[in-house]
């Protein structure tokens, strides 16, 4: 099924997803995108349903054909200090800063948001599977992410960051074990069951 292009035609609106909330790892990401109504981009989906290869195509096209589009990121110690939720939006809210059109609607993926200034929003739970604009947020977010969690690897490469982007995976969690944390932990996450041990 297609997503739709548009909630409404009245004004700008901005697509907004974030990648990496669930990481035991890195900073998280987010990213804004306001879609020109004379280009068409074929293939937008959920980020999570294409292949790497598929997200890497799509977010060219996305940074050509977009009206205008911005990535920003909270890192690890950032998140440790406000709190995961509260830092994807607030990384959300510093995409938005970024764009160079101001858009009139905010359409976010997920079921809560902090308002952002004066601008309406609307929360739109599996919203990058409805929502062409939040699909196309959720590809940059979470290429933009892939690409971080790499060169991080190159590193720290015993934690396999390139291939689970420092998701809690066993291989994850069996390095955590083996190997203790890294400067880019959260520390305000379920590391491993001698955290305590450790501070």
């Amino acid at each position: 099924m297609a997503l739709q292009k548009f909630y409404q035609k009245e004004v700008l609106e901005a697509g907004c997803d974030e990648a990496g909330r669930g990481c035991l790892a890195g900073a998280v990401y987010a990213a804004a995108v306001i879609l020109d109504p004379k280009k068409s981009i074929k293939g937008l989906d959920d980020s999570k349903k294409l292949n790497e290869k598929q997200r890497n195509d799509l977010r060219l096209e996305i940074e050509e054909k977009a009206l205008c589009f911005a990535v920003a990121s909270y890192d690890n110690k950032q998140i440790d200090k406000v709190n995961i939720l509260r830092a994807s939006f607030l990384s959300m809210h510093l995409a938005i800063d970024g764009l160079s059109n101001s858009p009139g609607l905010l359409l976010i993926d997920g079921n809560r948001f902090i308002p952002y200034l004066n601008i309406k929003h609307l929360c739109i739970v599996k919203g990058d599977a409805k929502m062409q604009c939040i699909a196309a947020a959720s590809i940059l977010a979470k290429t933009y992410r892939d690409d971080y969690m790499k060169k991080l690897h190159e590193a720290f490469p015993m934690y396999g960051w390139d291939r689970n982007k420092a998701y809690p995976t066993q291989e994850h969690r069996d390095a955590i074990e083996k190997y203790g944390i890294t400067p880019y932990h959260r520390l305000s996450f379920t590391l491993q069951k001698k955290q305590l041990d450790l501070f």
